[in-house]
């Protein structure tokens, strides 16, 4: 098992003389196997970011027990960081004042890589994420985009057996988004076990092997991003490349419009077929049933409390 979590808890005190207390995990527990891409879901302070803080060792546990490659987070710290690639978002935890190939010869030096080792593997992942034509440039002079790259350079400087990233996409053009997954699934293939924390549900949808919906500290589901959306029991949807106004027809619950393309909620198959037809019989031909996204089962089980993370 890659990631094991039981019952873990943490609590801690905040005001002026710390007499309120504020629960951040509650009894949460997970399962995460090896070579598993597993995506981290909730609203700001439902607890995803100390959960990650707790897995590399950056906290402990008020309560419950939780391990990485059967290694105790507690017990065993030193063992479980050097499991470990943690990957931020933004600009936390960049040295403007050095180069991407400073930046990671420095840390090499901390994972204790041999210097004729570090040469080769610094190289190499200069290389990969398309940072090596840059390398002697300073970090301040980067785009977000590279700053994001040479993040995610940085938390693999070590070889490690899983990644922790959060929001990994965060200041990433299109393309460069689209290059990353890709690289998620190499990373995989390699063997590697990722946990990934994300408000971009279409991310989640295209990486994520399993994703877990966090609130208030619990677990509220974890499923295949498919299977989540069919056990939520919500409506189905149709999509059409359409201008064609679909109102008043039975069955239909809703409509929005998003960059040329009717969504037209529908109760059940058959109101799906309803619509269906009609938008066929108006001569749309690019038109099809779609189970719900994602995104929709999030906002049904969480509510509209803020996608962020």
């Amino acid at each position: 098992m890659g990631v094991r979590v039981r019952e873990v808890g943490r609590t801690y005190r905040k005001g002026r003389r710390k007499n309120e207390e504020v629960v951040a995990l509650d009894g949460l527990s997970l399962d995460v196997p090896s070579n598993e891409v597993h995506g981290l879901l909730g609203p700001n302070g439902a607890g995803k970011t100390t959960l990650c803080k707790i897995l590399s060792t950056v906290l402990l546990p008020t309560s419950g027990t939780a391990e990485v490659f059967g290694l105790d987070v507690v017990a065993r710290a030193d063992d479980v960081r050097r499991q470990i690639g943690i990957v931020f978002g933004g600009e936390r935890g960049l040295y403007w004042k050095l180069t991407a190939r400073q930046t990671l010869r420095y840390w090499a030096a901390l994972y204790k890589i041999p210097d004729a080792r570090a040469k080769g593997r610094v190289d190499e992942l200069l290389e990969r994420l398309g940072l090596a034509e840059k390398a002697d440039d300073l970090v301040e002079t980067y785009s977000r985009g590279m700053k994001q790259r040479l993040h995610l350079a940085r938390g693999l400087i070590g070889d490690p057996r899983l990644i922790l990233l959060d929001e990994p996409t965060t200041g990433m053009d299109p393309v460069a988004a689209h290059d990353f997954r890709g690289l998620i699934g190499e990373l995989r293939a390699e063997g590697r076990t990722i946990l990934i924390t994300t408000h971009d549900m279409d991310e989640a949808e295209s990486v994520c092997d399993r994703v877990t919906l966090i609130d208030k500290g619990r677990v509220l589901a974890t499923e295949t991003p498919r299977g989540l959306a069919e056990m939520s029991g919500l409506q189905q949807w149709v999509e059409a490349e359409t201008s064609v106004d679909v109102d008043g027809l039975p069955g239909v619950v809703g409509t929005e419009r998003r960059d040329g393309v009717l969504r037209v909620r529908v109760v059940d198959a058959a109101a799906a077929r309803v619509v269906i037809d009609f938008l066929l019989d108006r001569g749309v031909r690019s038109v099809r049933a779609v189970p719900p996204r994602l995104e929709d089962v999030y906002l049904d089980l969480v509510g509209r409390r803020g996608m962020g993370v």
